[in-house]
């Protein structure tokens, strides 16, 4: 019996409709969630952290994959070369800790890290960059960043704050960046 994590796809906005559709069959579900500040007060407070997937830890023999497949609110298991792709049980519990720092901070995690500060961008086209912090912007989870290019040009980037993470000032390169 192997029992791994495995990311579910789901319908938009059927994230939590699928979590509790998985939790009635009892299998285990990790479904993280973000505290937002909405600029509108009838907007949601709680917003998906991977809009449109969820996370399900199963053995894949025992329940087997059609199950998975045809749930309501269900559109896929996340499989590469038609084989599911397993997440690590240590991968979980890194983004689980973020998303219960970040709550219970209220969001203020990014607010206490200073502009122009550098950071990693860890997803997305520039994923593996280094950019500056900027700022943190209103309403949901997102942040300013500026990308260093060609002929010390500055791009600014509008990014889910969970795509960067603060690094240790390397030298010049951080000392360089003028507003």
């Amino acid at each position: 019996m192997v029992i791994n994590w495995y990311a579910m796809r789901s319908k938009p906005n059927k994230e939590e409709f699928l979590a509790r559709q998985f939790e009635s069959l009892g299998i285990k579900v990790f479904y993280p969630r973000m505290r937002v500040r909405a600029v509108n007060p009838r907007a949601r407070k709680i917003r998906p952290y991977f809009p449109c997937y969820i996370f399900v830890q199963v053995d894949l023999d025992r329940i087997g994959r059609s199950l998975l497949q045809w749930l309501p609110g269900a559109a896929g298991l996340v499989s590469f070369g038609g084989e599911p792709a397993s997440i690590p049980t240590g991968l979980i519990n890194g983004v689980r800790k973020y998303v219960d720092e970040v709550n219970a901070s209220e969001g203020e995690l990014l607010k206490e890290s200073g502009r122009g500060e550098a950071v990693l961008i860890q997803a997305g086209p520039f994923a593996g960059h280094e950019a500056i912090f900027d700022a943190c912007l209103p309403g949901e989870a997102r942040v300013r960043v500026l990308l260093n290019l060609i002929n010390k040009q500055q791009i600014p980037l509008e990014l889910p704050s969970g795509q960067i993470q603060f690094i240790k000032s390397r030298g010049a390169w951080s000392h360089n960046f003028t507003y």
